[in-house]
């Protein structure tokens, strides 16, 4: 039985997490750049459809799992965790500059 290669295990691991369905946002679990395949698993063991990186997307950082408007809330773990400041398309790095947070309001706002 031979050890499967580092390559084959990073493209048929799942690149995002989320915990629920509702959940707009998910968790790179590795480095993503433009292009990249994403699929996203649950946390139940399920998984959603499959969509591409559109830009960077560090690990740990958010990806968008589907075409988010300008205001309106985003959703990570089955809570509104903030609210979009900018279109976000489905696979791009959701982060301070896109997201206000609802925790601390006025964070991440210019001055």
């Amino acid at each position: 039985m031979s050890t499967p290669k580092l390559a084959d295990l990073e493209t048929s691991a799942p690149a995002a997490l989320a915990h629920a369905g509702p959940d707009s946002v998910g968790v790179a679990v590795r480095d993503l750049q433009p292009g990249d395949p994403i699929t996203i698993h649950l946390l139940n063991g399920s998984s959603l459809s499959s969509l591409k990186a559109k830009t960077a997307i560090p690990l740990g950082h958010k990806i968008a799992l589907r075409d988010l408007r300008r205001g309106e809330n985003v959703i990570e773990y089955g809570q509104i965790i903030g609210e979009a400041t900018a279109d976000i398309p489905a696979g791009s790095h959701v982060h301070i500059h896109n997201l206000r947070s609802r925790r601390w309001p006025g964070a991440g706002e210019k001055a």
